[in-house]
């Protein structure tokens, strides 16, 4: 099972105060080699992604590269990816283990239009359901930003 979460400043921010800081912390922990990946790219924006392996079944190998995201109709693989958990590179699970990495991505995937995530046989289209609520959080927090400070109180 694969899970993802892509960590673009402006989605992060909606999340909790906690939240926000970890996923910002991974962000940092990962900004030297994204600033490496950037330049050798002729300075393209790029997308970075926190996607974890779930182990379902005993002594399972993947292939981090075989994940692919489709958005607006283009396919966009993996260019780098930065292992998070210390058996990582193994591109090994055991049962109920988990293996984490941030993705890094070519930066033109559209994060307000659906996509879908593919992993060998797996896809997932999640992000057609959490569109609508990333856009309440958003117009919530246009509204709080447009309160007066005597409304607040």
């Amino acid at each position: 099972m694969v899970r993802s979460l892509p960590l673009e400043e402006g989605l992060i921010r909606l999340l909790t105060p906690d939240s926000y800081r970890a996923l910002r912390d991974l962000q940092q922990s990962a900004s030297r080699r994204v600033a490496e990946l950037s330049q050798r790219f002729g300075g393209r924006q790029l997308s970075l992604w926190l996607v974890s392996f779930y182990g379902v079944e005993p002594d399972i190998r993947f292939s981090p590269m075989d994940l692919i995201i489709t958005s607006t109709g283009r396919d966009f693989r993996p260019v780098d990816v930065i292992a998070l958990s210390s058996g990582f590179g193994e591109q090994r699970l055991k049962q109920r283990e988990t293996q984490s990495a941030i993705f890094v991505f070519d930066g033109e995937i559209d994060l307000d239009q659906p996509l879908v995530v593919r992993f060998l046989n797996e896809q997932n289209g999640f992000w057609e359901q959490v569109l609508p609520r990333i856009e309440r959080e958003r117009a919530l927090v246009r509204a709080r930003s447009l309160r007066s400070p005597t409304q607040e109180r």
